[in-house]
């Protein structure tokens, strides 16, 4: 159950991530984020609401508040490294954040079989050759370093943090609507200030722009919700090392949707890359 739950993670991440790569081409990333994070406060509040989840309200609660304020940040922090790039080198490198809750779980006394130790060396080589990078070619700016590495430990971070935010599962519904109201509470803050600054929060054509990219909105959010969620049960049912490796192969998925929507061709070393996440996979599964 852990792989599968894992693995749901990762097509929901790839999924959310792709929708939202294709938003922030019209929309400021601001906008995308609160938007669709609004989207997921209000569906999350009627369902947390209907399953009496507030009775599990617990000091483990602010586990999903540093969640939700570290979320945003490694966002936007990955969006400016993506805008100074080069992308073929900073989309990889930002799932390095799986070193976080694979640290974690191994400082909590996890110890993967040697099967699973291998099965994580070849996963991880195989995300980051996924996610296209560049051996060569134009210089990694040091802010655009900087600003991937955080992003890294901050979708890490989250990852580690959700999974300890709840034990049930209406509890895991309430400590989703917290992250997410923090979430929403960060990024308006952020938005606020970068009007006030001069940016724009809204994309060329106006509000209408945005309602017409309610649906688009929705599905980010709402897939980012679920994945957080599959995570979280991924990680209850079985070893943190084994789903925070199965949960962030979604830049194989993000790298597929692309090929499949977009008519991207895969590069050589992403498709490699695949092949070899794939197999990474496979001896986690067996394991």
């Amino acid at each position: 159950m852990t792989a599968l739950f894992a693995l749901a993670t990762s097509l929901l991440w790839g999924l959310a991530d792709f929708g939202g790569g294709l938003l922030t081409r019209r929309t400021p990333a601001l906008t995308v984020v609160v938007v669709s994070q609004t989207i997921a406060v209000a569906v999350l509040g009627a369902v947390f609401l209907a399953t009496g989840g507030w009775h599990e309200a617990g000091p483990q609660l602010w586990f999903a508040v540093a969640a939700g304020a570290v979320g945003p940040v490694a966002m936007l922090s990955f969006y400016k490294a993506l805008a100074l790039g080069p992308m073929g080198v900073v989309s990889p490198l930002g799932s390095l954040g799986v070193a976080v809750p694979v640290g974690v779980g191994l400082v909590l006394g996890e110890r993967p079989g040697l099967l699973q130790f291998a099965g994580i060396a070849v996963a991880v080589v195989g995300i980051l050759m996924a996610g296209g990078p560049e051996f060569r070619g134009t210089p990694v700016q040091r802010q655009a370093l900087v600003l991937t590495l955080l992003a890294a430990f901050g979708f890490g971070a989250v990852m580690a943090l959700i999974a300890e935010s709840s034990t049930t599962v209406t509890g895991l519904f309430l400590a989703l609507f917290v992250q997410r109201v923090t979430n929403v509470a960060v990024g308006g803050t952020a938005l606020y200030v970068s009007v006030k600054r001069g940016g724009a929060a809204l994309p060329e054509g106006g509000g209408a722009v945005v309602v017409a990219a309610l649906p688009a909105l929705a599905f980010v959010g709402l897939a980012d919700v679920a994945a957080n969620g599959t995570y979280a049960i991924a990680a209850q049912q079985g070893p943190v090392t084994v789903a925070a490796v199965l949960a962030s192969l979604y830049p194989v998925i993000t790298a597929l949707a692309a090929r499949g929507v977009l008519k991207e061709r895969l590069r050589g070393v992403q498709a490699v890359g695949a092949g070899v996440a794939l197999v990474g996979t496979l001896l986690l599964a067996t394991g």
